[in-house]
């Protein structure tokens, strides 16, 4: 039986086809969409460091006060940095994640070598060379992959989000065609 859900997925396949466009947009730009990235997330940090200033100033007598002072500066401290060198900021996030991918990718081979005596070892490994040998190239590749690669990852996402509402939403369809029409 069709339901109200069921028969509005022309929604979710018109999501999916906006999101699509966004993400190809956000690809032909990147550069442009890992600079407006980097400073939201500057915004963000200077949020998140006034609101913990706020917090260690509201519940002083904790025992916590000075790391929670000191965190909230920190925080807003590289939150404004990253507003104002958006370009700097790219690349030392990019280096964040290219560490990540290294030290991720080199553990997970581990694992995979330490158990290889369990069935689908090697795709474990597969996976961690994948991610070591991508850590590698963006760490090789800086500074220019630190103005692309935010843009990228926000473009990638946007298009595998696509296609997943455009699957949903035709799933949807297809399951209201088979239900057939409503009874009276």
């Amino acid at each position: 039986m069709a339901t109200p859900f069921t028969q509005r997925w022309g929604l979710f396949v018109l999501l999916g086809l906006v999101s699509i466009a966004l993400g190809i947009v956000a690809w032909v730009d990147a550069i442009s969409v890992t600079l407006a990235s980097t400073v939201i997330i500057g915004i963000l940090l200077v949020i998140a460091g006034a609101a913990q200033l706020f917090h260690a100033f509201a519940v002083r007598d904790w025992g916590g006060f000075a790391l929670s002072l000191l965190g909230g500066l920190l925080y807003v401290a590289g939150g404004v940095l990253l507003m104002k060198e958006p370009v700097s900021g790219s690349i030392v996030l990019t280096v964040f994640i290219s560490v990540c991918l290294i030290v991720s990718g080199t553990m997970r081979m581990i694992i995979a070598a330490r158990h290889s005596e369990l069935n689908g070892w090697w795709i474990v490994l597969g996976g961690g060379l994948i991610s070591l040998l991508v850590g590698v190239c963006l760490y090789l590749t800086l500074p220019w992959s630190g103005l692309w690669l935010i843009g990228t990852f926000i473009a990638v996402e946007l298009i595998a989000a696509g296609i997943g509402w455009i699957q949903f939403g035709l799933a949807l369809r297809q399951s209201n065609v088979l239900s057939g029409p409503p009874a009276i």
